[in-house]
């Protein structure tokens, strides 16, 4: 029997349609693949299953979670299932999170909810789970705020946030946008240990069929609200039955750039960034102990000439948003030079 059982499942909301008919199951350990471009109905789908909707959505069929009638549950129901039995891993964590919160709250929090855990055996839990997503204790304490994490630091607390108590289903909506190769490459093994671990169900939802291909055990293609093909990854990718499914895998082939000649670079920079760092100080852990500082950008050089592109490449809290910061004047470095058609930003 499946974890996660939609069969014939439609929505609207107001006039318009965004579901027709779509149909998935999940079993428990098992992983599915979502996947389809952007506005295919993804997101929408893992809302009605966590029933997250609009209040001008309608929705018919059947959607059964672990022999509960999804759609038939009452708010109340919902709530004991959410966070506790079901999980979900948005899209945006910044969003997601948050912003005055501490993460050592935010995931203490859904656990105290649900078993009613005094606050240091929920804060304790907490601990342990922001570890085991790979967010130890020396450098990330509890009282770290979402602003002072990178963009795949903060995915790792929503990933702790949605699995703190083990849920039975995890769904996992473009858990890696906006990611580097390397980190993405990391979140994806988390949810894959995590997943074999505690035998969950994994919902995994993506508009990037590379993505899914590595993950998922089936794969279920979406486009505008409507199931194109379904079944088991290998044979669904090989066959490519639908003509919809052999867009997708062109798509998401890589396709070496093709050099281009640039001319000789004369005259002044456009750009110039000279010797720049940004350090930043440590947060005050009591009044008369401060943490150790945090160098953002060590020592970078770089120029830019009119008419010239310049790619800034790195994995994820290597500097590179604080750089762009500091080119704003959104920051202003501890030292080096920023100059800007020859003045000085």
């Amino acid at each position: 029997m499946s974890l996660l059982d939609i069969e014939n499942l439609s929505l609207t909301i107001g006039d318009t349609q965004i579901l027709k008919g779509v149909e998935l199951s999940v079993a428990a350990g098992e992983v599915m693949g979502l996947v389809g471009e952007s506005g295919s109905g993804k997101s929408m789908t893992a809302l009605t299953v966590m029933q997250l909707l609009p209040h001008a959505a309608r929705a018919s069929g059947r959607v059964t979670f672990d022999g509960i009638d999804i759609l038939a549950a009452t708010e109340d129901q919902m709530c004991a299932l959410r966070g506790d039995d079901i999980g979900m891993v948005f899209q945006e964590p910044m969003t997601a999170l948050n912003p005055v919160k501490t993460i050592g709250e935010q995931v203490a929090e859904g656990i105290r909810w649900h078993t009613r855990a005094s606050r240091a055996e929920a804060e304790d839990r907490a601990r342990k789970m922001l570890d085991r997503v790979g967010l130890p204790e020396a450098k990330f304490p509890l009282s770290r705020y979402p602003h002072e994490l990178s963009g795949g630091q903060r995915q790792r607390v929503v990933i702790a946030i949605a699995c703190a108590l083990k849920p039975k289903l995890l769904i996992a909506d473009e858990p890696t946008t906006a990611l580097d190769v390397v980190l993405q490459a990391q979140i994806l093994d988390l949810l894959r240990d995590l997943v074999a671990e505690s035998r969950m169900g994994l919902l995994l939802i993506s508009h990037d069929l590379a993505v899914v291909t590595e993950m998922a055990d089936r794969i279920t293609i979406l486009r505008r609200g409507e199931v194109m093909e379904a079944g088991d990854t290998a044979r669904t990718l090989s066959e490519q039955l639908h003509p919809y499914t052999r867009q997708l895998a062109q798509a998401s082939m890589h396709v070496p750039a093709r050099a281009r000649l640039h001319g000789i670079e004369t005259g002044r920079p456009l750009l110039q960034i000279e010797g720049v760092t940004r350090d930043y100080p440590g947060r005050r852990t009591s009044m008369f102990k401060r943490a150790p500082g945090i160098r953002a950008v060590d020592d970078v050089s770089l120029s830019m000439a009119p008419s010239q592109s310049v790619a800034l490449v790195g994995r994820s809290g290597c500097g590179k948003s604080t750089l762009a910061r500091m080119i704003l004047a959104l920051d202003r470095p501890t030292s080096g030079s920023i100059r800007f058609r020859g003045g000085t930003i």
